[in-house]
This record gives structure tokens, sequence and C-alpha cells, in this order.
């Protein structure tokens, strides 16, 4: 049959696509529980400030991914 070798490629996409849905659950689950626990701390970059600077360049960008580390970036 012409169909028989879709079944695989179906079931396989299937499990695939519930795999991501999973994932998608699960981080959405892990995000809630930092909220609540008082962990709501940001991913480094101006994509995820609340009021980012309309200028941004590298010094800046390493100095966001460098914080709350002791060491400043060693290239200012």
């Amino acid at each position: 049959m012409i169909f028989r070798p879709l079944r695989g490629t179906f079931r396989l996409l299937t499990l695939v696509g519930l795999g991501y849905l999973a994932s998608r659950h699960l981080q959405r689950l892990v995000d809630e529980q930092a909220r609540a626990a008082g962990n709501d701390v940001r991913q480094a970059g101006r994509e995820d400030m609340r009021n980012p600077p309309k200028q941004w360049d590298k010094l800046d960008e390493e100095l966001d991914q460098s914080f709350p580390a002791s060491d400043p970036p060693a290239n200012y």
C-alpha cells in the first residue's frame, strides 16, 4: 500500500508534537512556581526589560549579562 509509510511518519510527527506541547506546559508550570516563590528574575538583554532604553550598545549588553556577578566585563 502507498499509505503504509505515511503511518510511521504520522506517528512520529504526533509524538514530536505531543512532546513539544508537554515541554511548553512544563515550562509554564516552572515559570508560575518561580513567580509564586518571588524569584522573578528576567533574562539578560533589553528584550525582557519592562522599559528598555532607547540606546543600547555592546558594553550595556555585557554589563547586563554579567549582573549580579562581581567581575565587570574585561573590555570596558
